[in-house]
């Protein structure tokens, strides 16, 4: 294969990895991800106690793959909630015989959480009528 045709073929491999589905779904600015993670963390774990990477695997789920959290991003937030009293954790067994470390909300918590609803759909809500959608109601 000459120069020009393995160029041409990387030129097309670059067009096409970036029409994947992938990078047609608009992920999250790091700012967006950063806000919202004290209202997603708090409401996961007013449904029930959960683990680290459960969580994560939870909050990909729930954004239909736009918000992708790390190790490295959730740790650091679950420290700062547990800190603050909004979140308590303990070690437990898992099925598996290892030890996770389950995390859960407290009744801080769910006072934050609240708050926290009140002011995303106050926004949200803001939004919707500058977007001309029908808003929710609080």
């Amino acid at each position: 294969m000459n120069r020009h045709n393995r160029a041409a073929r990387w030129r097309n491999f670059l067009i096409d990895i970036h029409s994947s589905a992938m990078y047609n779904s608009a992920m999250l600015t790091k700012d967006l991800v950063a806000a919202s993670s004290k209202p997603l963390l708090l409401s996961i774990l007013a449904g029930g106690e959960s683990y680290g990477y459960e969580i994560i695997q939870k909050v990909r789920e729930l954004s239909g793959g736009q918000i992708e959290w790390s190790d490295g991003m959730l740790y650091p937030v679950l420290h700062r909630l547990e800190r603050d009293g909004l979140i308590e954790s303990e070690w437990k067994e898992a099925d598996t015989g290892r030890e996770r470390k389950y995390y859960f909300i407290s009744s801080d918590g769910r006072k934050a959480l609240k708050t926290e609803r009140q002011q995303w759909l106050a926004a949200h809500n803001s939004l919707c009528k500058l977007w001309k959608i029908k808003p929710v109601s609080i």
